[in-house]
């Protein structure tokens, strides 16, 4: 995430407001993947008293059943669902989480510009309050949105129905950096103007 090769992507003159998705986009996302598909399969097979290839295999499909659902990054669902306190073991590895390179050039220069920029993720509130603590990122948003607060994953419609209400943005003057294709597809459907894919 470069400033100057995207400044290239995009028409900056023509854009006031800009969202940004956090995990995969802002934030390098091996903090997750080890924590969903490592450590939690772990204390899964000691609590169940299971090899840890079972647990990874059961707790795959059962993330899989939720994908795409507020579910998906409801920490406090799963702790239910896993008997695991999901928080607290986040809270336990949140050295692992990492801001990918150029992110805080690249949001510098949207302050410079005098852009409007608001965070907006499908992560649940708890874990965005460890990662913005963690990353002190959260000086650079005008506001941070969660699906949670919306009512509805970023995948569905009625998502950026409401976000656009709740934050004022206007559609042919705004620029949304995602990681998820179908997250993409959604806010172009909707009419977001200027939509980049972060890969």
């Amino acid at each position: 995430m470069k400033p100057k090769s995207l400044l290239s992507l995009i028409p900056l003159k023509e854009i006031r407001y800009v969202l940004l998705d956090m995990d995969g986009t802002l934030l390098d996302k091996y903090f997750d993947d080890y924590f969903w598909e490592h450590l939690v399969p772990e204390k899964y097979a000691e609590m169940k008293n299971i090899t840890f290839g079972r647990a990874k295999e059961e707790l795959l499909a059962k993330y899989k059943t939720h994908e795409g659902t507020l579910n998906w990054t409801d920490i406090d669902f799963w702790s239910k669902e896993v008997d695991i306190d999901i928080p607290a073991l986040k809270e336990q590895i949140r050295h692992l989480i990492e801001i990918h390179p150029h992110v805080e050039d690249f949001l510098h220069m949207l302050r410079r510009h005098r852009k409007k920029v608001y965070l907006v993720t499908n992560a649940h509130y708890k874990v965005l309050d460890i990662k913005l603590k963690k990353t002190n990122l959260g000086g650079y948003f005008n506001a941070a949105v969660t699906s949670f607060e919306i009512g509805y994953p970023k995948e569905m419609l009625e998502f950026w129905e409401r976000v656009e209400r709740k934050l004022g943005f206007e559609k042919e003057k705004t620029l949304f950096i995602d990681d998820t294709v179908a997250v993409l597809k959604t806010a172009a459907e909707y009419g977001i103007k200027y939509i980049l894919h972060k890969t």
